[in-house]
């Protein structure tokens, strides 16, 4: 019988949240994993004392993962799912999100490209019958991904937070805030992509 989910301890919950959205700010992390950033702030200060993350400074700075801490990320987030039992549920998880993951690209596309007079144009958002027929399209899309999510919480806790993230640009997007969509650092799109990259990782697979 597999084990019960068990909460990702916070130290790999931020290491692995920085793999999967790349180098950011503090502030961007406390974001994706709902942590406080005081607390994420102190979790990255004992990741680089143990060789695994390294800050870069300056207005444009960050923190990004070593080579070391890439691998001990891809170990760590193995041992997880073979402990919780979950890696038959999260690679199931993972071809439905492939059937899903074609069809939000081309909503994506849809948003920032727009027909006119036959021709394809930049989105400018001056057409709000197309912009509201792409939200809709989204809107049942979220419906059918969130299953997958709602899947993947159950299996591993830590995949509970893209639901909330998914949710809120979906959200925000609807309410008028078109960079919800593709281009804030919080968009759906962007939030997708590293559901993506996450569910490579956990389960050891190359980006194609």
């Amino acid at each position: 019988m597999p084990c019960l989910p068990h909460p990702t301890s916070t130290d790999l919950l931020v290491l692995h949240t920085l793999r999967c959205i790349g180098f950011a700010s503090p502030g961007r992390v406390a974001e994706a994993t709902g942590l406080s950033e005081s607390d994420v702030e102190s979790e990255l200060i004992d990741l680089a004392v143990a060789g695994l993350v390294t800050r870069v400074p300056g207005d444009f700075g960050g923190w990004g993962l070593t080579g070391a801490g890439r691998a001990a990320d891809a170990e760590r987030v193995a041992v997880e799912l073979d402990t919780a039992g979950a890696r038959a549920a999260v690679a199931t998880a993972y071809d439905d999100f492939l059937l899903l993951n074609p069809e939000l690209l081309d909503l994506c596309t849809a948003w920032q490209m727009r027909s006119v007079g036959g021709l394809a144009i930049p989105n400018d958002h001056a057409d709000p019958a197309h912009d509201r027929r792409v939200l809709d399209r989204l809107t049942e899309f979220h419906r059918r991904a969130d299953v997958v999510c709602v899947r993947l919480a159950v299996a591993l806790p830590r995949f509970q937070r893209y639901r909330a993230r998914l949710t809120h640009a979906l959200t925000r997007a609807a309410s008028g805030a078109s960079e919800y969509v593709t281009d804030d650092l919080a968009s759906y799109h962007v939030v997708w992509f590293q559901l993506h990259e996450d569910l490579l990782v956990t389960l050891g697979l190359p980006r194609h």
